[in-house]
């Protein structure tokens, strides 16, 4: 029989005794006490109580501390009959014959690593945590090889169906969504909501609404907040209706400040939007901060355009790079050829993914890199027939030429710390003076400018006042800039969309002085609301001493006499530009010498100008559900996808959550 000294259980120094050392005991190492927990009988006995079949040994009376090599037994030589009816071929402690072999010699298991219980609804828990953050389809839980896996891995664990999965991962959204109201609620500024959708094969719509604010460190964030499956996403009422669903869900009427969305919508489609917001929240200036084109989603129309343009020549180059790269010989005959050439490009050359635009534009840049290489094997190989001309060689760096620019302005999208309203400014400039060649002799050139003046004019009319007050609140710019593009955009008409700009911010300024300060949370940030609450003996603000009317009276003459923050601000001279200069911080570094302003400005540089998520911004497709997701119930898409985006942000522990199991039936 082993002793406890040989066991770990207990030491106790020659002169001392359990009594006058107890806090000598160390943790125990065996691998019995996986399987038994000692019980104290009486004052000075205690034994040990098998886990499985709660079957009592003898362990310790008074000072004789009973070994564990019986304890072994009962486990190791198949004694217990709980372990005998849950035993497989390939438990432990059997051979693989199937008969009892030899208990192993000494088992130790390393001080700091904990007896961790089996624990259920931890098992739960972590599957629908898994369903979610991987996409699995929810019925892989009634899946055979699935099934097999668990039932070896953990024997007693009962596996659920899928609607006990499914239930799970509600019940993680549900739990999850609490933390995100609150997230939402503590946010001091308005928010900016973006709203993409998506198709499926069942022609149902899906639009997933993002919410987008800055917290009270000035740091932006985001949120998806809903999935609303619209049955007829064409109709006039469907972008309207998914707004208003997420209004009233998480309680943001009066918080609203900007909408951004991908789908296309008429004008009734809009009036109703715009008869919504001025119903729900007034601030939105008569819908005047409503971007009803995705940036990402213009691009790619515009991409699009010139690509078909080039058809018949991108064919041509598609199937010289398939020759080469679809035989081995081929292959090698072309870097000979471009070694012997001495060709400086490093591109390599590769097949486009029609389904996004960039890899065609990637794809002919290489290849007009390499276009020496391709005439070279031209008059080398008598196989290759497909060989463009020079002619169609100048209208390849012609398509590239205008793709560049919507190339650069869609990588900024990519990033959601650089997709900012004055960033796309910037980007959108370079695009509207490559589409200023329409009078170009050139006819394919002409057309190609054409294509692209067209739809960026529409979208700088349709966006300039959200755009332009972006611009507007940084202080290298200000107005001068918008003034300065404008006149080159809008020609004679730049006057007229210069004065909508500044009516437009000053209205909006002055509906933020106008906020009642106490009632307003934007204004109850870092602490200042307390601040403001001066409180007498009694408990009461000096504010309602009957001064109501004074405080009015003071707004009233002080904006009559002295310049506003924003009048103040646009009349300092510009920053200079020799470095980069991070908005936010600046506008949290003086917030208290425009106070008002401040708050302003940081809700105008929330407004989103794209709904795309970076993977999706060179899409040339709508977004489609897949058919798994979209034959699932509408709450059930909603819960995964929602949870998803939650739960990279962190979650509550497992133990924290195990009562929180919401149980469906099968």
């Amino acid at each position: 029989m082993a002793t406890p000294e040989e066991n770990n259980q207990l030491v106790i120094a020659p002169e001392s005794t359990p009594e006058t050392q107890p806090n000598k005991r160390r943790k125990k190492k065996s691998i019995v006490w996986e399987h038994f927990t000692i019980e104290n009988v009486s004052p000075g006995c205690r034994r040990a109580s098998c886990n499985q079949c709660k079957q009592s040994f003898a362990y310790s009376t008074g000072s004789k501390v009973a070994g564990t090599s019986h304890l072994k037994r009962h486990i190791a030589k198949g004694t217990c009959p709980a372990l005998l009816r849950n035993q497989s071929p390939f438990t432990p402690g059997m051979n693989g014959n199937g008969s009892m072999s030899d208990p192993p010699k000494r088992r130790y298991r390393s001080p700091s690593s904990a007896y961790i219980s089996f624990d259920s609804d931890r098992c739960r828990h972590e599957i629908a945590r898994m369903m979610i953050m991987h996409d699995y389809p929810l019925h892989m839980v009634e899946h055979s090889g699935f099934l097999a896996f668990v039932q070896n891995l953990q024997p007693r664990f009962d596996m659920v169906s899928f609607n006990t999965v499914q239930g799970d991962c509600v019940a993680t959204y549900l739990r999850e969504k609490q933390n995100i109201m609150k997230f939402v609620e503590g946010m001091p500024g308005r928010v900016c909501l973006t709203l993409d959708m998506w198709t499926s094969s069942q022609s149902l719509g899906y639009v997933f609404i993002t919410g987008h604010f800055i917290d009270s460190d000035w740091k932006p964030q985001s949120r998806i907040l809903n999935v609303v499956m619209e049955p007829y996403p064409d109709s006039d009422m469907a972008i309207s209706h998914a707004v208003a669903c997420c209004l009233s869900d998480w309680s943001l009427e009066g918080k609203l400040f900007s909408i951004t969305f991908n789908h296309p919508v008429g004008e009734p489609g809009r009036e109703n939007l715009r008869s919504l917001l001025c119903v729900k929240d007034p601030l939105i200036i008569n819908g005047q901060l409503m971007i009803g084109n995705c940036s990402a989603r213009i691009l790619s129309s515009i991409a699009k355009d010139v690509l078909w343009a080039g058809r018949e020549i991108i064919k041509k180059i598609r199937d010289s790079i398939k020759y080469v790269k679809t035989s081995e010989s081929h292959e090698e005959k072309f870097l000979e050829l471009k070694q012997q050439l001495q060709v400086p490009s490093e591109k390599s050359l590769s097949l486009d993914n029609r389904t996004q635009w960039n890899s065609t534009f990637q794809m002919l840049v290489a290849a007009s890199e390499l276009k020496e290489v391709f005439s070279c094997l031209d008059t080398s190989d008598p196989d290759y027939k497909e060989a463009p001309s020079m002619e169609d060689w100048k209208q390849i760096e012609i398509i590239c030429t205008y793709l560049k620019p919507l190339f650069d302005a869609a990588n900024v999208l990519t990033s959601r710390n650089n997709a900012t309203p004055i960033t796309f400014f910037h980007e959108l400039w370079k695009i509207h003076e490559l589409s200023r060649a329409v009078a170009s002799e050139d006819p394919f050139i002409s057309s190609l400018a054409k294509l692209m003046r067209e739809k960026i004019d529409k979208y700088l009319k349709d966006c300039s006042l959200a755009l332009a007050i972006a611009v507007v609140m940084d202080p290298r710019f200000k107005m001068k800039l918008v003034q300065f593009r404008f006149s080159k955009i809008f020609g004679d008409e730049a006057p007229l969309y210069v004065k909508i700009v500044d009516d437009g911010l000053h209205e909006l300024f002055l509906e933020y002085v106008a906020l009642p300060l106490p009632l307003t949370p934007t204004y109850a940030e870092d602490g200042n609301f307390e601040n403001m609450k001066t409180e007498d003996n009694q408990g009461t603000l000096l504010s309602d001493h009957g001064l109501t009317d004074f405080d009015m009276y003071i707004m009233e003459t002080t904006s009559q006499n002295t310049r506003s923050e924003l009048d103040q601000y646009l009349e300092e001279s510009l920053l200079p530009r020799l470095q980069e200069l991070d908005l936010l911080d600046w506008w949290k570094m003086n917030k208290l010498k425009y106070p008002t302003l401040s708050k302003l400005a940081r809700d105008i540089l929330t407004i989103q100008v794209s709904t795309a998520d970076p993977d999706s911004v060179f899409d040339t497709e709508i977004k489609e559900l897949d058919s798994y997701r979209s034959s699932l119930r509408p709450e059930t898409v909603e819960a995964l996808v929602c949870a998803k985006d939650w739960l990279q942000y962190g979650s509550a522990a497992p133990a924290e959550i195990s009562n929180a199991i919401v149980k469906v039936g099968s």
